[in-house]
């Protein structure tokens, strides 16, 4: 009997505990929007500033935390944010694309409300309006692990985010201008680490294991980067632990996010310090940024010898990418193990082949993706969608490898929930593109050169570890294949990451759907909804 009542105990204590576990936190910001005085490249120029910060405060929560953010738009133009990376669990309606939100409008106010589900990793935000991101409004946004969550690292001492992007001295709407006017746009005139060229400074201790948390922000640039004298460890991409590969340095694509364990020397007598840095890749002329590795007691000077960036350009590259491997036998967000999902032995419902192009029409530059050139709609598609509207969008309306010329056009590919699709991004140009899917991670499962055939699978196609992501970079002339599971229903923006190729139409939505309308597949419409376009007399 005794025994029994022990049981008993030890199951209302586990119980109880599992109550306590399953009251997931809330978590409140409130961010002010404004124009500010910022001199990034040492000219006073207009920027966008949260809280009168230039980028704005880096968010840090936990795998599982309900994320309340209140935008205050003291803009004089609508706008939104978008959350770089962020899965958005059955939520689009909280995406913060045009396609998804109406944005908000100047000298009012919207509440974002998510939940980091089953996710953690290195990600960041930012404006999605216009090119209000060449004015600032960018940030990193961390989801750490819950406690009960072992990661496949010892902690570190400490971890730092780090936000690098090109930079242009014009304003972003003397930018808006030169692509409305069908202009190519102009290369940056600077690269910024945490919003600084050259006077950023990491504290560390000498002998310590640090975390950096690198993501690129820019909008057209790859970007290397390295440590002087310093090994970098891969452990994290996107939401994915990676096997810990050591690097001199990586390449880091646009959108793109990364975390690097780094330990820090310290048999050196006397200290000395160390130079961070970051140069632009596959451009010329090449624009390097700087920030300090300051160790604490250091009385010398970092070396003016930066670290060299990689020889090689784009095959270098590619084959680096390729080492990029999931770590299998880590924990996600969740107990399971990551690799308990075997990719490579799923049946493929679907290959979806997306080529990029360049055209004019009446006589301006645009992009576009299988010969159609998006354009946005006065009415979200997914409003549209929601309320049975017609004349917004058309589903389906994506060729896999159509004919004919350039089209202006607001193509969507349908897909329904659960399907298992293989995606083939094919880039037939010799600029180097980067694509990005919101609400959903994706298997980076293959990169090659020239036109992408079936064929190629069994040669370059990694069916076994490759790391799941949200954002791939396509090398000129060559392909890059994804596998996607499409088990987050909504509808979800597939863009180019290089801004001035989404502004001038690269980018397409993907209608994730199926037939039941429960809760359990999708939140409802928001009760904050903002309405514009056909929706507006829904006010």
């Amino acid at each position: 009997m005794r025994e029994v009542v022990i049981l008993l105990g030890i199951l209302a204590s586990l119980w109880i505990f599992s109550l306590v576990e399953a009251e997931d936190r809330t978590v409140y910001f409130t961010w002010i929007v404004e124009y500010g005085d910022i001199s990034p490249l040492f000219i006073k120029q207009r920027g966008i500033l949260i809280n009168g910060q230039f980028p704005g405060p880096t968010v840090d929560v936990i795998t599982n935390d309900n994320v309340w953010v209140t935008v205050v738009n003291k803009l004089d133009e609508p706008l939104l944010f978008t959350w770089n990376g962020i899965n958005q669990r059955k939520s689009s309606w909280q995406d913060g694309v045009l396609g998804t939100n109406c944005p908000i409008p100047p000298n009012s106010n919207w509440t974002y409300k998510m939940q980091m589900k089953d996710q953690i990793g290195t990600y960041n935000y930012f404006p999605s309006t216009l090119l209000h991101r060449a004015a600032g409004g960018f940030g990193g946004f961390n989801i750490l692990a819950r406690s009960i969550i072992p990661v496949p690292y010892l902690k570190p001492y400490d971890e730092f985010t780090v936000l690098i992007g090109d930079w242009w001295k014009k304003d972003q709407e003397e930018l808006q201008q030169i692509l409305d006017s069908g202009n190519p746009f102009p290369s940056p005139d600077g690269l910024l680490i945490n919003g600084n060229p050259d006077s950023t400074s990491f504290t560390v201790v000498p002998g310590q294991t640090y975390l950096f948390r690198v993501s690129n922000v820019g909008m057209t640039t790859s970007i290397n980067f390295r440590i002087q004298g310093h090994k970098l460890a891969l452990v994290e991409v996107e939401g994915s632990h990676t096997l810990p590969e050591m690097y001199d340095s990586l390449d880091i694509h646009v959108g793109q996010s990364s975390s690097f364990l780094v330990t820090i020397n310290g048999a050196i007598d006397p200290l000395t310090d160390y130079f961070i840095v970051a140069s632009t890749r596959f451009m010329r002329p090449t624009l390097t940024a700087t920030a300090i590795l300051h160790l604490q007691g250091s009385k010398t000077a970092a070396s003016r010898e930066l670290p060299a960036a990689p020889i090689g350009q784009f095959h270098w590259s590619m084959k680096q990418a390729r080492t990029i491997r999931w770590n299998t036998t880590a924990n996600a967000a969740r107990p399971n193990p990551q690799g308990s999902y075997h990719y490579g032995s799923i049946n493929i419902t679907r290959t979806v082949i997306l080529a990029n192009s360049r055209a004019e029409i009446n006589g301006k530059l645009r992009y576009a993706v299988n010969k159609v050139s998006y354009v946005n709609p006065e009415t979200p598609l997914k409003l549209a969608d929601y309320y049975n509207m017609t004349g917004v969008f058309t589903n389906s309306s994506i060729d896999s490898l159509p004919a004919g010329p350039v089209v202006l056009g607001t193509p969507v590919l349908s897909v329904i929930l659960h399907d298992f699709v293989e995606i083939v991004f094919q880039n037939n140009e010799s600029y180097i593109q980067t694509w990005h899917l919101d609400g959903n991670s994706f298997w980076s499962v293959g990169f090659g050169s020239g036109q992408w055939n079936p064929a190629l699978r069994s040669r370059f196609y990694n069916i076994y570890n490759a790391v799941s992501r949200s954002t791939v970079q396509v090398y000129p002339y060559s392909w890059s294949a994804i596998f996607v599971s499409f088990d987050n229903k909504g509808m979800w923006n597939l863009r180019s990451a290089n801004w001035q190729r989404r502004y001038l139409g690269q980018e397409l939505y993907v209608k994730v759907w199926n037939d039941e309308p429960s809760r359990s597949t999708e939140n409802g419409i928001p009760d904050n909804v903002i309405y514009c376009g056909k929706a507006k007399r829904r006010n």
